[in-house]
């Protein structure tokens, strides 16, 4: 395949992307973080005020709401309670710009998720382009492929949330941190610092990458020293081997500490725009009062000293929003899964989760990916063994085929000289996999369980290793084979996403028969983010409703969109009250927390939707808004 003819198949996905992104989002309505998200940005552009939604970092929110700034007439409501006088007000803030200002929402929220869907193309790009520089082109289109038929990806990326913009930032600062670690220079360690900045600025869960790098460094650092150790026959030598392992040692760590000081420089002048007009005694009074449960009183003392610092600031509005990130994992939210409520979260969410919420073409060919890894793995030892050379079934670049003397016996003679060859080839792999594992393990011991968007940063590591495998799986012999069921695979997965169009927050694979059945799984962010009021009021329009009842869980406003057909209703009310003979409109999300059966410890309200299990609804809006008839 021509170089050419990939980079018109590479731009045509990218292309398809972003017009998907653009045209499935034209439907949905304001979704629950983006309520809070979008206003609290316009309000750091305009009022240089970072006094709302500090426990997210600013940039993602700065870019959602620089197109926002050239609609003419928008209204800023700096005289009401949420803004003057609560601390952290963003969700009454956030509703009353978004709905009781005159603001033109609809109009508002699509210029605002334009630069979200900008973000997503570009880690789209940066997918493509080192999946080509580690396995090549074919590698590079399937990984790109993976990327653009992701619903979690087509789902999210077209939001102004900041989980996207985490896993942008994430691996495009893993990829420049690792291209200052092979090729340093002024340029590459200067792009590696302003590339972890940026990251740092997305989402505080990036701060993972502080000990990934620091691990990387130094897992660097000993391959590269590694034939230092071997003894040496004179004294001179053996001088001359410690002053280049010194040398190569320093070298690592000056590329680490620069990496985070350029980091942290870039940090600085971004919030201290975001405190300009900051009172400094509000934000001391705002960081008090928010960090007065945290466990470690000794670091909020820290920041609330430097909040009113001058120079001290900006860090210290980061670092409340950083303590305020790591309260928010460790303190858990109320939520449903596989029929329990629970506000301590499952240690089993994510796998499930992960496993029901992507495609089962992507899992099967992680699972493909894996097993040939293995087989390759048991062949070159077992040919070593046998003959001493090299298969000749293998290809010798493959990432994993040098693992094979792990299995050699005995395995210790040479293993870290032949660890340290492998690492040599194959540093940017084994760094993808350190990630994935590092996610992974903070992700399933999280009390935090709502939604497998917090994975997407272990996305675009998990597709190109998956696709730079297969890529070596097609090979010799049954190639043709081995194609048809690759071409087969990538058509199902094609099929299985487009045909959701535009629902794709709603996905849920074959394993559990599709959407349809995704709300007896998991709902909130899996299913159910507020995205169907305006196809809720396009129902009650089209079925001529004088009346519905609602409850509704997401950003928008349901009384915005209905106006007088709307009435109000609340789970914890007694079913007896519900006048009959009327429509109820019951999210997702509220629905399954009404009947799910709490776990021990559980002390909120539960069973309020039981009754409405002698119902069956009549219809569902997009997947996540049931509608009922009682009679």
């Amino acid at each position: 395949m021509s170089n050419r003819l990939t980079n018109i198949i590479a731009a045509f996905l990218l292309i398809f992307v972003f017009a998907v992104a653009i045209f499935s989002m034209k439907g949905d309505s304001v979704t629950m973080d983006e309520v809070a998200h979008l206003p609290a940005g316009y309000s750091y552009l305009t009022q240089k005020d970072m006094r709302l939604n500090p426990e997210h970092p600013p940039l993602l929110k700065d870019l959602a709401a620089l197109p926002v700034l050239f609609i003419k007439g928008i209204n800023f409501p700096s005289e009401i309670k949420d803004w003057q006088e609560d601390v952290n007000g963003q969700w009454g803030f956030g509703f009353h710009f978004l709905y009781g200002t005159g603001n033109p929402v609809d109009k508002m929220i699509f210029w605002a998720r334009i630069p979200m869907i900008l973000i997503l193309i570009l880690l789209g790009f940066y997918i493509f382009k080192w999946a080509r520089e580690l396995f090549g082109k074919k590698a590079a289109l399937l990984a790109l492929f993976l990327f653009s038929f992701s619903p979690t990806f087509l789902g999210h990326g077209r939001l102004v949330t900041t989980d996207v913009g985490a896993a942008t930032g994430a691996f495009i600062a893993t990829y420049y941190f690792i291209q200052a670690l092979k090729n340093p220079s002024k340029k590459s360690i200067i792009l590696a610092g302003i590339s972890f900045g940026l990251a740092e600025l997305c989402k505080f869960s990036v701060i993972l990458l502080i000990p990934f790098f620091v691990f990387l460094a130094f897992i660097w650092s000993a391959m590269r020293t590694s034939s230092s150790f071997s003894p040496s026959p004179s004294p001179e030598r053996g001088w001359t081997r410690w002053l280049i392992k010194s040398k190569k040692l320093l070298q690592t760590l000056k590329i680490l500490i620069l990496t985070f000081v350029i980091g942290y420089l870039l940090i600085w002048p971004v919030y201290q725009y975001h405190v300009w007009n900051y009172p400094p005694e509000r934000q001391v009074r705002d960081t008090q009062f928010l960090l007065s449960s945290f466990k470690y009183p000794q670091i909020p003392n820290i920041v609330v000293w430097m909040a009113d610092k001058p120079i001290l600031r900006p860090y210290a509005q980061y670092g409340l929003g950083l303590i305020m990130a790591v309260q928010r994992v460790t303190g858990g939210n109320t939520t449903y899964f596989l029929g329990e409520v629970s506000a301590a979260g499952w240690k089993n969410y994510f796998p499930v989760v992960y496993s029901i919420k992507e495609p089962l073409t992507f899992h099967i060919l992680t699972i493909i990916a894996l097993l040939y890894a293995a087989w390759s793995m048991n062949i070159r030892s077992s040919s070593r063994r046998r003959d001493g050379r090299r298969s000749l079934l293998l290809r010798p670049s493959s990432p994993f085929t040098r693992f094979g003397w792990l299995i050699k016996k005995p395995f210790w003679r040479g293993f870290f000289k032949k660890l340290s060859d492998w690492l040599k080839s194959h540093f940017p792999e084994f760094a993808m996999l350190i990630f994935i594992g590092i996610y992974w393990l903070t992700s399933v011991t999280s009390d935090l369980n709502i939604g497998v968007r917090h994975l997407l940063p272990l996305f675009p590591f998990t597709m190109i290793l998956v696709a730079g495998m297969i890529s070596y799986f097609l090979t010799p012999p049954l190639l043709k084979m081995r194609c048809l069921l690759l071409g087969i695979l990538i058509f199902w997965q094609l099929f299985s996403v487009v045909k959701i169009y535009p629902h794709f927050l709603a996905y849920f694979n074959e394993l559990i028969e599709g959407p349809d059945k995704g709300y007896i799984y998991a709902v909130d962010s899996n299913l159910d983010w507020g995205q169907d009021l305006k196809r809720l009021k396009t129902w009650v329009d089209e079925n001529n409703i004088d009346k519905i009842y609602v409850e509704y869980f997401g950003g928008g406003d349901a009384k915005y969109y209905l106006k007088e057909k709307f009435a109000p209703w609340r789970g914890n009310l007694s079913p007896e009250d519900f006048p009959k003979g009327n429509y109820l409109a019951v999210s997702a999300t509220f629905l399954q927390g009404g009947r799910g059966i709490p776990v021990a410890g559980f002390n909120q309200s539960w069973g309020y939707y039981l009754w409405l299990n002698n119902y069956k609804p009549i219809v569902k809006i997009g997947y996540s808004i049931f509608i009922y008839y009682i009679d």
